[in-house]
């Protein structure tokens, strides 16, 4: 199924940052830096600043670090082959991001007397989140294809950034609105993935004959065959 965010669209985002990749490694910045950069900016936006009920300012904080999750992507293919490590810390960073934006969100939203459950949702949307990267994760791992979904990362966070957008307009109902759909999408992307990685399963064919024939002239089958 579809991505919510087009291919022109994320297209366009790669297109827009590739300015910003060059001059960044032109100055000797490289992408691990700033994955490890985006990450404290996200923390600071959740942390600091949406836990406390400010949302503006916290969800504009976050989008903009969380934007370089697409720039250090682009900066290491810009700069060509590398080691492995960069991917390992990019996947770490992202969990950790995503769990200080959902647990602020949650925080928040437990001292506001959980309006319209969103505290809830916002505990699904993170455990569901966190089980729709591991499946793909998991998946190549095992040489197994999971890679579609409704709702990836960048989905995810645009959602929570329009609901908490929401909410700092004075909509009560924007942010759990926002969450309790997140929560949908994400528990279907967790098994869009499954039921992919189910289908690219192949199995290889055995071996076609059987019975004493199989092993071979001239060697006993059974008890006195080979070990």
């Amino acid at each position: 199924m579809a991505k919510i965010v087009s291919v022109p669209a994320r297209a366009l985002v790669s297109y827009v940052l590739h300015p910003t990749a060059r001059l960044l490694l032109r100055l000797g910045v490289t992408p691990n830096a700033v994955t490890v950069a985006g990450t404290v900016g996200v923390l600071i936006g959740a942390l600091g600043f949406g836990a406390r009920g400010e949302l503006f300012w916290g969800t504009v904080i976050v989008t903009a670090s969380a934007l370089t999750d697409a720039l250090d992507g682009t900066m290491a293919r810009l700069r060509g082959p590398s080691g492995k490590f960069g991917a390992l810390l990019d996947s770490s960073m992202d969990r950790i991001a995503d769990a200080a934006v959902f647990g602020a969100v949650a925080y928040y939203l437990a001292g506001e007397g959980n309006p319209y459950g969103g505290m809830v949702a916002a505990l699904i949307s993170l455990a569901f989140g966190q089980v729709v990267s591991y499946v793909k994760a998991r998946a190549q791992s095992l040489g197994l294809d999971a890679d579609v979904g409704i709702a990836e990362r960048l989905e995810r966070l645009l959602i929570v950034g329009v609901g908490g957008l929401l909410g700092a307009a004075g909509l009560e109902w924007g942010l759990p609105a926002a969450l309790w759909v997140l929560s949908v999408l994400s528990i279907i992307t967790v098994f869009q993935r499954l039921i992919h990685a189910a289908k690219s399963d192949v199995v290889p064919a055995g071996p076609t004959s059987a019975g004493p024939a199989a092993a071979g002239p001239g060697v006993p089958a059974g008890p006195g065959g080979p070990a």
